[in-house]
């Protein structure tokens, strides 16, 4: 392309600090270095950790950034030493990566690598070098990414070549939302076919970990959010049983426990909150109860140590356990074929500049995902 080799000047929403609106800007994108892609961003949305950088950092820490990291495009233009993509090929960047080297990617029991950002530079949410500078400043990219800009530069490692035929204003959800809470249910809990579920949380994680219980085949999913608005959207993907935590004088651990004789087989945390952790543990069936952390935060949490000791199992999942060149590419197939949903959704379609009406909508419950087209 004629770009190739050159910087390229492009818009983007630039977060310069936290707790204030994203800002339309100008920025410089430099060309692709070693081992390096340069995408151009045509759909991407925002999901509740890009919310929660922006609204809840509590330093200049990771500032200023450009968020995004869910979204879809084509190669621009590749640097040195890249074989595995090329000019137009359509393309999902991710927050994860799979270098297919290191001793996590070679081993079937994690989708974790060596080599992500994640392992030395967390309390940036980014690696500190970045391809974005703004009115002569760097701008970090969020969670390696940024995809709320025009153009992102990106290793080789985080980067997915899916079907020329998918519709990348679709399948930009697989990037993390879909993929996490999906994996979550089919993968790190692992659900079995007549069991009993519980989601706490019906944002899109929550959703689609309903949908993940549902194609694995439990018999009962429990679907749980302080918002009855979501119930129905929730019946959608699988729902069987709704219930709104503040409708009760008691915890809804309890109320769970007693609606289903002793607990749920299976409950995922797909909120973000500590205290929503504890009670999804809590709602497990002793011996065998697992839970599964789905959402982020960065905050302490804790339960008594009698939970586990009865038997229960409590684990974390990123990027839903899928290993990202392996998993997502399937996932568009899957898509494709019928077999997940992804449409049902998208409750909103915006462009760029309309970014700022798009976290109030998140913010208060609105939407569940908005899709920014990045060519208008």
């Amino acid at each position: 392309m004629a770009t190739a080799g050159k910087v390229i000047k492009c818009r983007a929403a630039v977060a310069w600090e936290p707790k204030a609106p994203l800002v339309m800007e100008e920025i410089e994108v430099a060309p692709p270095q070693e081992g390096e892609v340069r995408i151009k961003i045509l759909y991407t949305s925002l999901c509740h950790t890009d919310l929660f950088h922006l609204l809840e950092s509590t330093d200049n820490k990771g500032f200023p950034t450009i968020l995004g990291h869910e979204a879809a495009g084509v190669v621009e233009s590749v640097g040195p030493g890249v074989t595995e993509f090329k000019p137009g090929d359509k393309v999902i960047p991710n927050s994860g990566c799979q270098c297919r080297e290191c001793k996590f990617c070679k081993s079937p029991k994690t989708n974790l690598c060596e080599r992500s950002w994640v392992n030395d530079h967390i309390e940036f949410m980014s690696y500190p070098k970045t391809s974005f500078t703004c009115r002569g400043k760097p701008i970090l990219q969020f969670t390696n990414t940024g995809t709320l800009a025009e153009y992102i530069v990106i290793r080789q490692i985080y980067v997915v070549k899916i079907d020329d035929d998918a519709p990348l204003d679709r399948v930009c959800l697989l990037g993390c939302g879909v993929t996490t809470g999906y994996g979550a249910a089919v993968n790190s809990a692992g659900v079995t076919p007549g069991s009993v579920c519980a989601v706490f949380g019906l944002g899109a994680v929550g959703l689609a970990a309903v949908m993940g219980c549902k194609n694995a085949g439990a018999s009962r999913i429990f679907a749980v959010d302080i918002n009855e608005k979501k119930f129905e959207k929730a019946k959608v993907f699988g729902a069987t049983d709704f219930l709104n935590p503040q409708a009760y004088n008691k915890p809804i651990s309890e109320v769970l426990i007693e609606m289903t004789n002793g607990g749920v087989d299976f409950s995922l945390e797909c909120v973000g909150n500590t205290e929503v952790s504890r009670h999804a543990l809590e709602s497990c069936a002793k011996g065998w109860g697992l839970s599964v952390l789905v959402g982020y935060t960065n905050t302490d949490f804790s339960s008594k140590p009698i939970q586990l000791i009865y038997g229960k199992t409590w684990k974390g999942t990123l990027l839903g356990g899928f290993k990202i060149k392996d998993g997502v590419p399937k996932l568009v197939r899957d898509y494709m074929s019928g077999k997940i949903m992804l449409d049902e959704f998208i409750t909103h379609r915006m462009n760029l500049e309309q970014v700022n009406d798009v976290v109030k909508l998140m913010k208060t419950g609105q939407c569940i995902r908005c899709i920014l087209d990045m060519s208008k």
